[in-house]
């Protein structure tokens, strides 16, 4: 046997162990020199994965709770908050000696949850109103799977799958069965008769329809098996069987509701994204998205100093100086100022006002904004969603 793949437990990323060498000698350095420069650094991305025009920024309580009791000021959009390209997502004041070290662990924060968050956001906007069920614990580090989920439901997502997850979500867990048990039953019908005898009333009925035969026969199987009760079938089938899914899908619906089982919603799973969504609309009620959400590109985002000393200051390829983000909350329009904006600056043309998107977060190490519930994030996330396309 191995030894057990260990994972960093919190003290030590908060002491700066998880981080980059470079910044530890940095730091040894400016020690020793007696160098203490007192400086405001922002995490901003210049671009997003695979040209999308706006991401979700989560993660931001996680990189305050790492600077929490160390000296230093921060201001951050709220958790969920909407941004574009360029966007500064948070800015840290203090003596760079305080808190440099710290600089891979806040990214590394930041940096993928607003990935899986974002992807999960585009799933949603693609969705619209039809359900979307996280489904991806397979496909990440079980230490991480509550991390995922969290965010996933944050982006849009109405349930995850995994227990733990949904019990810090405050959620019940979400799902329908596995091919495994239906192999061991014999067949889809005695699955589902054994799911709805030995099952809880509240849980929904849903069989799974691409085990062992055609998806159109086995969910009629499963239909006449418990009736009305079915609340759902799913089809999980596997890319070498797949064809026209959209066609598969309409065989479904077809041979159901001309038996009377109108009211069997169809769940996809297996391969979701965005692009699938929008391709599988028209006939599916919802779906299972896994690996395009647990294994979300990361939001490449970077932290860099914009200020020292009260003097604007940066490297080439960024804009120095502090700065705020004002959005128009009638339009959406989104501006990034200097943060010694004048109040013009707030008269949007639509002939709406602007609002300051960057807030004080902390204050010489203590945390002074209650961060919002997932449950808040994720209404903020869909209320912003309405003002974006793909």
């Amino acid at each position: 046997m191995g030894d057990k793949v260990r994972i960093a437990d919190f003290s030590e990323i908060k002491s700066g162990k998880t981080t980059d060498i470079y910044f530890v000698r940095t730091e040894e350095i400016l020690r020793t020199l007696g160098v203490h420069k007192r400086v405001t650094v922002e995490i901003t991305a210049s671009s997003f994965p695979e040209g999308w025009p706006w991401a979700v920024a989560t993660g931001i309580y996680d990189a305050l709770s790492v600077l929490e009791g160390r000296p230093v000021d921060v201001e951050a959009v709220e958790e969920g908050t909407v941004i574009r390209p360029g966007d500064p997502v948070m800015q840290i004041t203090g003596d760079y000696v305080e808190f440099g070290i710290l600089e891979t662990a806040i990214l590394g924060y930041i940096c993928q949850q607003s990935g899986v968050a974002t992807k999960s956001a585009r799933c949603r906007k693609a969705a619209g109103n039809k359900t979307i069920i996280s489904f991806g614990a397979r496909r990440m580090h079980p230490a991480l799977a509550p991390v995922i989920d969290r965010n996933a439901y944050i982006g849009g997502c109405d349930g995850v799958s995994v227990v733990l997850s949904a019990e810090l979500l405050g959620l019940k867990p979400m799902g329908t069965m596995p091919h495994a048990l239906i192999i061991i039953l014999g067949d889809v019908a005695q699955a589902i008769k054994r799911f709805d005898e030995i099952i809880d009333a509240s849980v929904p009925r849903v069989a799974l329809v691409d085990t062992f035969c055609d998806e159109k026969s086995e969910s009629l199987t499963a239909a006449e098996a418990i009736g009305k009760r079915l609340a759902a079938v799913r089809l999980d089938t596997p890319g070498s069987r797949r064809g026209n899914m959209l066609k598969i899908l309409e065989e479904v619906r077809w041979e159901l509701d001309l038996r009377g089982y109108r009211d069997v919603k169809i769940l996809v799973s297996g391969g979701i994204d965005e692009q699938t969504i929008l391709e599988l609309n028209p006939v599916a009620d919802g779906y299972g998205v896994g690996t395009a959400i647990s294994n979300a590109r990361t939001i490449d985002f970077a932290l860099d100093i914009v200020e020292m000393e009260g003097v604007p200051i940066t490297k080439r390829g960024k804009k120095s100086g502090r700065k705020q983000i004002l959005r128009c909350e009638q339009c959406f329009n989104t501006v990034v100022v200097p943060w010694s904006y004048s109040e013009s600056d707030l008269a949007c043309p639509c002939g709406g006002k602007r609002t300051e998107l960057l807030r004080p977060m902390m204050e010489s190490g203590k945390i002074i904004h209650a961060p919002k519930t997932p449950v808040q994030a994720r209404d903020y996330v869909l209320r912003q969603l309405d003002y974006l396309s793909l």
